[in-house]
């Protein structure tokens, strides 16, 4: 997606929402003689591993 004409403002809102969506992740902002040219947003998703089934989990052998 192309934006063009960005205000100042509008950058920083924009990372600002972007920042508030992601719980794990990593923004990179793209800068080229001193003004914004690309924001990239990478997620990750973290799952739980539990070994055993629910009725041992947290009880010591």
């Amino acid at each position: 997606m192309l934006v063009r004409n960005n205000s100042k403002q509008e950058v920083i809102d924009k990372i600002a929402s972007l920042l508030e969506d992601i719980e794990f992740g990593t923004l990179q902002i793209t800068i080229h003689d001193s003004q914004v040219t690309q924001i990239e947003k990478s997620e990750k998703y973290r799952f739980a591993f539990n070994k055993g089934n629910e009725e041992t989990q947290g009880k010591k052998k």
